[in-house]
């Protein structure tokens, strides 16, 4: 039977592969996608833990983050699509030329 520890250790490893794809990543699509990992594993955890204590406290947290993570992902696609158009390179390398 599947329990919450299994759960957990789930969104630990989930976690911990979003948060080396955040921290090695150069390429901003990826960083996205990267944070979109860590993200879900939060929700993994935020599910589990309330369906173990009977509560929906973590399917609500779970929701407004679904909602943020969409809103971030919307926003974010717009800037990569506009800064490629500008500089021809979505690396991270290449924000650190940016001139106000």
């Amino acid at each position: 039977m599947i329990g919450l520890a299994h759960y957990l250790v789930l969104s630990g490893i989930l976690f911990s592969i979003g948060l080396f794809g955040v921290m090695k990543r150069k390429n901003l699509l990826m960083l996205f996608f990267s944070t979109e990992i860590l993200l879900n594993a939060v929700n993994i955890g935020f599910v589990a833990v309330g369906r173990f204590y009977g509560d929906m406290s973590g399917q609500i947290f779970a929701f407004f983050i679904i909602a943020v993570a969409a809103s971030e992902v919307a926003v974010g696609l717009g800037l990569i699509v506009l800064w490629y158009k500008r500089t021809g390179s979505i690396d991270l390398d290449s924000l650190q030329m940016m001139k106000g």
